[in-house]
């Protein structure tokens, strides 16, 4: 079965070749278009809207000035006017941001940031993930990734209950070995660029780390990392304290943000 493995491993190597490069110069496939991408970031907003109900006042002015002070040290072409922001009448800790120009914020994580630099901390990390195009790479992967073990099935001649076996199996590989750790890369390259998002808007991007300190004690337990889409705690403020003197040092060339609020 080694020679399996290896094929399979090398179909998916071809079929993983880098097209673009991300912020932090990285090689990434992407496939789908922008014009793409915004159309599904304008659908799944929509829906979220439509299965929560929102939330206006002092949560959505907090959200939204901090929104904007982030999204005003993105590249020209990111600097969108219409660029919306809604707070969700949501328990779960969580936060997202959407090609196209979507950013939507749960009442829940809310309730576990303590200042507007946290709150920072959070959206600067989910516009990260926009402006590294994680959302065309992840589908882009996913597609080359089946696309690999559908020519390697039909290589290998893997027919009938055996074949489906092995398939099964090299299925399992692909998504422990490369979509799982991808999906891991793509949660800590969004850390490291949205510490500097946030440093360079002027929030403190000391308070990231507050803030996942903040989510350890208030979470429960994690799944072992190597089975995770998302790093575990401790690896994740490892790479935030790494990133500290460079984000620092923006931060003191920025100025301080203006008062948004408290959460």
């Amino acid at each position: 079965m080694r020679w399996i493995h290896c094929l399979a491993v090398g179909a998916l190597s071809v079929a993983l070749a880098a097209c673009t490069t991300s912020p932090t110069g990285r090689s990434q496939l992407t496939l789908m278009s922008d014009d793409q991408l915004d159309q599904m970031g304008a659908q799944a907003f929509a829906e979220y809207q439509q299965e929560r109900t929102t939330v206006g006042g002092a949560p959505y002015r907090l959200a939204q000035c901090v929104t904007r002070e982030i999204v005003a040290t993105l590249p020209a072409e990111l600097q969108r006017d219409n660029w919306q922001v809604k707070v969700f009448q949501d328990d779960s800790a969580n936060a997202f941001a959407l090609p196209g120009g979507y950013v939507g914020v749960n009442t829940g994580l809310l309730e576990i940031t303590e200042n507007q630099d946290q709150l920072a901390a959070v959206i600067g990390h989910e516009i990260g993930h926009v402006l590294a195009h994680h959302a065309n790479e992840r589908a882009s992967t996913q597609s080359a990734t089946n696309l690999g073990l559908s020519v390697l099935s039909s290589a290998a001649g893997l027919e009938g209950a055996g074949g489906q076996q092995v398939m099964a199996a090299l299925g399992m590989g692909a998504q422990y070995g490369i979509l799982l750790p991808f999906s891991r890369s793509h949660e800590s390259e969004a850390d490291t660029i949205g510490l500097r998002l946030m440093a360079d808007a002027g929030f403190d991007p000391r308070a990231s780390i507050a803030l996942w300190q903040n989510m350890e004690r208030a979470g429960g337990g994690q799944p072992p990392e190597w089975m995770s889409t998302h790093p575990s705690h401790g690896s994740r403020i490892a790479g935030l304290e790494a990133g500290m003197p460079e984000a620092l040092q923006r931060y003191r060339q920025a100025g301080q943000a203006p008062d948004c609020g408290q959460p």
